[in-house]
């Protein structure tokens, strides 16, 4: 889409850091906690420092949050630059992350959860709706317990709504140094993390950071469910929507979509081709291979081995399974929709065009039939009447 917003439903930060200590020394929630964020640009000018509340103007209005959460005053987002700047004072901005923290305790992570997320898209005024503008929002919730609302309202200052782009569900899991991780000691160097180096590479973690990776390391995801009004012509499904139109965009400004030696902006799926997982004697292929006996096959007589991937399964390794969209709201283009307009075939005009085609019908096949007698006669002399007679 158009550099779309991004949402997130729920990110979770392990830990022993308290409120009101550490990083969290002006917060009333520490770690573990949940994270609830929407991240918007252009950020806010002027801000506030992180780590610091905002003052009054600094930033946004019409949030409120729940029961044991607090303003991540810890990060409000991030200055976006290129190093080949040559005016930063137009390509350079901020992004901001409006975001709150909802505390947790150990036993959170022994058990599943509910996270949830709804999301009202704004929709301008018209007769439908009194003529009354709806500015949108968004609301989090854990467990069916209120966390956070984000009011379309509130980001009238930069210019910002809540998104109505088309998005993409994504769940990861992430280990960052700019995540969680604890200040750095003052006798460790910071720059090089590896559970399985020395104290100059392990010094940098979290107390029992590296003992819980040495263990298997689970994270289970039961369902993932989407609700929408189908009676509501703002909720659709797709990544290319006609209040949306993403494929068009992409066409019309392909340059900003490329890199330098691209010939196109949307490079193709890779179907197969991806290296195979083999036994130790390079014979059999491991069970996990392709996908899976399911989605692919590994083929051990090549070198490398390569997969395949069966019917309704894609990309290198055979793991996703190929995508098509419910309802195709960005068909191809028609000459119509290129401007070409065709005659007017009601009334006078209609009905004298309908004449015609249908005297061409009738005509034209008679035509076309005597041509086709004298081609065949070409060359030949008539047979007089009486020789025909005698004929007989």
């Amino acid at each position: 889409g158009r550099g779309a917003p991004e949402i997130d439903v729920f990110e979770v930060q392990p830990g022993s850091i308290k409120a009101n200590t550490g990083n969290f020394l002006k917060m009333s929630v520490g770690q573990p906690f949940m994270s609830s964020s929407y991240q918007v640009a252009p950020g806010r000018l002027p801000r506030p420092g992180e780590g610091w509340w905002p003052a009054p103007g600094q930033w946004y209005d019409n949030l409120t949050g729940g029961v044991s959460t607090s303003l991540n005053i810890a990060y409000y987002g991030t200055y976006n630059y290129f190093r080949d700047d040559t005016n930063p004072t137009k390509q350079d901005y901020w992004s901001d992350a409006i975001s709150y923290n909802r505390q947790l305790n150990a036993s959170h992570f022994g058990k599943f959860h509910k996270y949830r997320i709804e999301w009202e898209v704004p929709e301008e005024a018209s007769k439908k709706n009194n003529y009354t503008k709806n500015y949108g929002y968004l609301r989090w919730f854990l467990d069916d317990e209120f966390v956070l609302e984000i009011k379309g309202e509130g980001l009238k200052a930069t210019g910002g709504e809540i998104s109505s782009e088309p998005m993409y569900m994504l769940l990861n899991t992430a280990i960052s140094t700019q995540w969680g991780f604890p200040q750095c000691p003052w006798n460790c160097p910071c720059q090089t993390y590896n559970c399985r180096g020395g104290y100059a590479e392990t010094c940098g973690f979290s107390e029992g950071f590296c003992a819980m990776m040495n263990k298997p390391v689970e994270y289970k995801v039961n369902y993932i469910r989407v609700y929408q009004d189908k009676n509501d012509p703002k909720q659709k499904v797709g990544c290319s929507t006609p209040e949306r139109p993403t494929k068009k965009f992409i066409e019309a400004h392909q340059e900003k979509y490329m890199k330098k030696g691209d010939v196109q902006p949307l490079k193709p799926i890779q179907n197969g081709g991806g290296e195979c997982s083999v036994a130790a004697n390079m014979s059999q292929p491991l069970p996990e291979s392709c996908g899976g006996t399911t989605r692919g096959k590994c083929h051990v007589s090549r070198h490398p081995p390569i997969c395949s991937c069966l019917a309704n399964w894609t990309g290198p390794y055979c793991l996703n399974p190929v995508a098509f969209n419910d309802v195709n709201w960005d068909p191809d283009d028609t000459l119509a929709d290129l401007g070409f307009q065709g005659p007017d075939l009601t009334g006078f005009m209609g009905v004298v065009l309908a004449a015609f085609t249908l005297l061409v019908i009738v005509v034209a096949p008679i035509v076309w039939h005597r041509k086709k007698k004298r081609r065949t006669m070409n060359g030949y002399s008539r047979v007089p009447d009486y020789e025909l007679a005698l004929g007989k």
